[in-house]
Formats: structure tokens, C-alpha cells, sequence
């Protein structure tokens, strides 16, 4: 008879299983990008030697952040066959890796109103809550969670995913719970040579991979550039293929040439 262990299972995870299962349902195309963050990263270290505290991380989102701000159809919510709804506000959440009963677990951070805030500003607010003590009860980082939401974990499957249908055509209920932007970065926990496809079930969403040193044609010179792959997922059913291409150029372009350092 073959030995095994067994091991708890964080509740935590248990929502995540549930946004796989309903966002294989949605619209959204994938494109895989490299964005060539050399001069990006040379802005934020002469930053740091300055005395800034700002994280990459916090930068992209700003960048991010920014951008849809010129673009806020691609982070539109579908509110019937014939209206879209778009948030004056661009409010992200970002996974934040916790310790829980020593295990690691992914943990939302919804930080609101991002597109006001400076790299700074953000990066303080995701140290805040990489510090902040998770308990068993808790659903949102830097939100206290209320009965019913810590009842969710305790209910079937199907009326956990009942659940999600039900804010997803509310999009106000949807924006006030997690916002109206995704961002997975596990560039943040380790080097990845490549991309990740990840699933969403927000209008748009990023995967932020590491950043690599590849060899890269400049000027028909070969340089060693340092080259960030992300992926986007974004919401075909609220923007068509033009503007979004467009939405992607401006940032590309930002990303690459460091705006908001």
C-alpha cells in the first residue's frame, strides 16, 4: 500500500477554484507581451539612491493604472447587450503572498483609486499589508470581512459560483468587492523564463512574469536589454480589437520608457 500524507487546505484557496470555474466562461483574449523595462529599472535604482521608497511592482501598477485612465473602456464592466459601465476609478487587485498556520497563501489587496496614487504611495500600501496579520476569517487584505462573506467558504460549490454570476451582473457590487482590474505578479516569489496564462474574471487582467536579460536588436545593434514578459487578458465582449490594440501600444510605450519616475 502506497504512504502518503495529508495536509489542510487553505479556505483561502477555495475562492480561487471558484473565479478558475466561472472565468473560463468569460471573453477574454490573451496577449503575450515583452516589454523592454531597462531604462524603467535604471530610473526606479537612481529613484532609490535618492532616498524614494518604490517598488517595481507598485510602479507598474501606477503605469498601469495610469493608462486605463486614457483608456477606461478596456476596464468597462458589460452591463446589459446594450450598455457598458465605466468606474470614474481605477481599483486594482493584486495578490499578496501571507503566511497562514505556516503555509503560503495568495491573498487579494484591492487598492482603491490607484490612478490617483504615486508609486510611492502604492508601494507603501502593499508593504502595509505584506506586514498585516492574517487570520483564518480573513477574505480581503486591509478590509474587515463581514459574516457573510466568511460564510461563503462554508457553502456548496454551486452556490458559491451562483454567487459570483450574481455580482458579475451587478457591476457595482463587482467593482466594490474587487475592483475593476486584476494583477497577478509572480515575479514577485521567483524567476520565470517565460509567460503565464492565468484566469480572470475581471475585465482586464494582468500576469506580471520576471524579468529577464535577453539579447535584443537596438538600432540594428544586438544589446543585452532586461525584458519584462506580461501577459493581458481583457474583456472582448466590452472592447473591440482597434482600441484595444491601441490601449496596448500606450502601454507598452509607458512601461518602456519609464512614466511616472
Amino acid at each position: 500500500m502506497a504512504n502518503y500524507s495529508t495536509h489542510s487546505f487553505p479556505s483561502s484557496r477555495i475562492a480561487t477554484i471558484d473565479v478558475c470555474a466561472i472565468g473560463k466562461q468569460r471573453h477574454h483574449i490573451c496577449i503575450l507581451l515583452e516589454c523592454d523595462v531597462t531604462e524603467s529599472r535604471f530610473k526606479i535604482r537612481r529613484r532609490k539612491s535618492e532616498g524614494c521608497k518604490i517598488s517595481f511592482t507598485a510602479w507598474l501598477l501606477k503605469v498601469i493604472s495610469k493608462t486605463l485612465k486614457e483608456h477606461d473602456e478596456a476596464a468597462a464592466f458589460l452591463l446589459s447587450k446594450k450598455e457598458v459601465i465605466v468606474f470614474d476609478d481605477i481599483n486594482i487587485s493584486l495578490l499578496v503572498e501571507k503566511s497562514l498556520d505556516g503555509k503560503k497563501v495568495p491573498m487579494p489587496l484591492v487598492i482603491e483609486k490607484a490612478d490617483k496614487k504615486n508609486a510611492e504611495d502604492i508601494t507603501r500600501e502593499i508593504e502595509q499589508a505584506k506586514k498585516e496579520v492574517l487570520s483564518d476569517k480573513s477574505v480581503v487584505l486591509n478590509r474587515k470581512s463581514s459574516r457573510s462573506e466568511r460564510l461563503y467558504y462554508h457553502l456548496p460549490s454551486y452556490i458559491r459560483r451562483m454567487f459570483w454570476k450574481i455580482i458579475l451582473k451587478h457591476p457595482q457590487i463587482a467593482y466594490n468587492k474587487m475592483g475593476n482590474v486584476a494583477v497577478t505578479s509572480v515575479g514577485m516569489f521567483g524567476q520565470i523564463k517565460g509567460w503565464f496564462i492565468h484566469t480572470t474574471i475581471h475585465p482586464i487582467s494582468f500576469g506580471v512574469g520576471s524579468v529577464i536579460k535577453k539579447p535584443v536588436v537596438v538600432n540594428n545593434d544586438i544589446l543585452i536589454r532586461e525584458i519584462l514578459n506580461l501577459t493581458v487578458l481583457i474583456d472582448h465582449d466590452v472592447i473591440d480589437g482597434a482600441p484595444m490594440i491601441r490601449f496596448i501600444n500606450d502601454l507598452v510605450n509607458n512601461i518602456e520608457k519609464g512614466e511616472e519616475l
